[in-house]
C-alpha cells in the first residue's frame, strides 16, 4: 500500500510503500515515556521504500532494554514523533508512527508486543464515556 504522512507542522513529509498487515501497538515502557500514551502504533517499511522531503527529521538515540540503539526520528520543529530504525542491518528497516501516516484510518493495528508494559486499565477503554465532537 502506498502511504504518505508528515509531522504536525508539515515541515517533514513523506511517501513510502507499506504492508498493511504489519500494524502494530507496543505497549513497552519506552514508547510509553516517548509518545506520553500507554502505547505506540506504528508500522514498518524497507528504507528504500520510503522518499523523505522537506526538512530532515532530527535524532535521538536511545539504547533499549537489548542494549541495542534505536534511533528515534522526529520533526526539529514542532518535536513529531515520525520513524524509529536500528543500526547495522537493522537501519534498512524503519518504523513509521502511525500517526503521522495521512491514511491511518485505513490501517487498523494486526498485532501487539510488550504486553506485560500495558497498563490495567488499556483494555477497558471503550467502556468509558465518549464525546465524539470535543
Amino acid at each position: 500500500m502506498d502511504i504518505d504522512g508528515s509531522c504536525h507542522c508539515g515541515a517533514v513529509r513523506y511517501r513510502a510503500r507499506i504492508d498493511p498487515g504489519k500494524v502494530t501497538i507496543c505497549h513497552c515502557t519506552d514508547c510509553q515515556k516517548l509518545t506520553g500514551s500507554p502505547y505506540r502504533v506504528s508500522t514498518i517499511a524497507a528504507r528504500s521504500d520510503i522518499e523523505l522531503m522537506g526538512e530532515e527529521p532530527r535524532t535521538y538515540v536511545k539504547h533499549g532494554d537489548n542494549g541495542r540503539p534505536r534511533h528515534q526520528l522526529f520533526c526539529g520543529r514542532c518535536g513529531s514523533p515520525l520513524f524509529t530504525h536500528g543500526e547495522g542491518e537493522e537501519a534498512q528497516e524503519w518504523g513509521i508512527r502511525w500517526g503521522s501516516i495521512s491514511q491511518r484510518a485505513e490501517l487498523a493495528p494486526r498485532d501487539r508486543i510488550w504486553c506485560r508494559s500495558a497498563p490495567p486499565w488499556s483494555g477497558t477503554i471503550d467502556t468509558l464515556p465518549g464525546r465524539p465532537e470535543d
